[in-house]
């Protein structure tokens, strides 16, 4: 038989079995085949299975002298490569001083300002006298009680005396609307769109490597106009309504969609005979803040329009995200034009409008066309 052939023969024999062969039984397996070649046998078989000559050997060596490994163990204790920990007991301790530079290490550190990656630690661990790839740098800080970790959202700086009082009070409205058959409104402005062939996050199924063409910056651009989606959710009947505007996020903009609502959606759900207040929820900042002004005048003409006491309960400041609107509309509409580019109003709409969730919930939209000029302002005598 020639040597290609034996060669061809060994690697065939070897890819049926090297599935069920741990470390130990590949060496051993390999041994015993170098052994019933004879004189090249190792050569033969290394060259066949892709293990090392050295390892082949190895094997031999146990074959003759009967060796017995405990059960489970590959090696003889003790063997292997000594991990880095144990090579140089010093690196964990430097290891962490780099990663909390402002309390364990040189203030002057100059990862103290850099991202702290495993690639980065390790290099200046390489300054510092320790060479260790970037994979045992991830398994020591694993092991020391260090995890990948994102920042999270939780401090609000100073609380207002009364905050939980604001809430225990809005709550308690909204109840008392909801029993008395009244409308309990919760509104907010969307953030603005870009109106063009823009990126819009998130992923959604296409043919395979047709994704869509956007444009590759989403630099402002004078030729294209921004859209501004004003939310009104009724809470009550778990149902919203999105005014798209073309303009300004103003407050006549906020009350005019309101009173949208109100014509299309509230007359039809609360009998105008049976209303007697409209409890609005709101936050603290923008068009529908509790220092504006005009919102206070558009919302007092609306009243009056109505013929319907209205009452405005706002959060306390930098709370917006408890606005159910927030956490119950807004989310959604963004899940449904997910990787859609928003290139016109009417996509814009049509994609508010066609927005439902499994717990019943129905947004309806419209295009406002009018324009809403910023910079008004309310005298005293109005």
């Amino acid at each position: 038989m020639t040597d290609e052939r034996i060669i061809h023969w060994i690697r065939a024999k070897y890819e049926s079995l090297v599935g069920n062969l741990d470390e130990r039984g590949r060496r051993r397996w390999a041994a015993v085949e170098a052994r019933s070649l004879g004189r090249g046998g190792i050569t033969a078989v290394a060259q066949a299975t892709g293990l090392s000559d050295r390892t082949v050997r190895t094997g031999i060596k146990e074959l003759g002298a009967g060796v017995r490994l405990p059960q489970g163990r590959q090696r003889h204790v003790g063997g292997g490569r000594k991990a880095a920990k144990e090579k140089a007991p010093a690196l964990l301790k430097a290891l962490e001083g780099l990663v909390e530079p402002a309390t364990r290490g040189d203030p002057q550190s100059p990862l103290k300002w850099t991202c702290k990656s495993t690639r980065e630690l390790s290099k200046e661990l390489k300054t510092c006298g320790y060479v260790v790839s970037r994979t045992t740098v991830a398994k020591l800080l694993k092991e020391a009680g260090f995890s990948l970790q994102a920042n999270r959202k939780t401090i609000e700086g100073t609380h207002p005396p009364d905050r939980n009082a604001q809430f225990e009070h809005i709550n308690r409205r909204v109840k008392a609307q909801r029993r008395a058959g009244q409308p309990a409104l919760s509104v907010d402005t969307k953030k603005k769109e870009n109106i063009g062939i823009y990126k819009n996050p998130g992923r959604t199924w296409r043919p395979k490597g047709q994704p869509l063409q956007v444009q590759t910056h989403d630099f402002p651009d004078k030729q294209h106009e921004k859209a501004v989606p004003y939310g009104v959710y009724d809470i009550g009947k778990n149902e919203a309504w999105v005014t798209v505007g073309i303009s300004h996020d103003t407050a006549q903009f906020a009350v005019a969609s309101i009173r949208e609502w109100w014509h299309r959606r509230g007359r039809r759900r609360y009998p105008r005979r049976r209303v007697q207040r409209l409890l609005i929820t709101a936050d603290s900042g923008g068009s529908n803040g509790p220092r504006n002004r005009l919102w206070k005048y558009e919302l007092q003409k609306l009243a009056d329009d109505l013929g319907i006491a209205i009452e405005v309960c706002h959060f306390p400041p930098g709370t917006s995200k408890w606005n159910k609107i927030e956490h119950r509309v807004f989310c959604h509409i963004t899940r449904r034009w997910r990787a859609q580019p928003l290139e016109s109003y009417e996509i814009v709409v049509a994609l508010i409008g066609a927005t439902r969730t499994d717990t019943g919930l129905e947004v309806h939209a419209r295009l406002d066309e009018r324009a809403y000029p910023k910079g008004l302002q309310v005298s005293d005598a109005a």
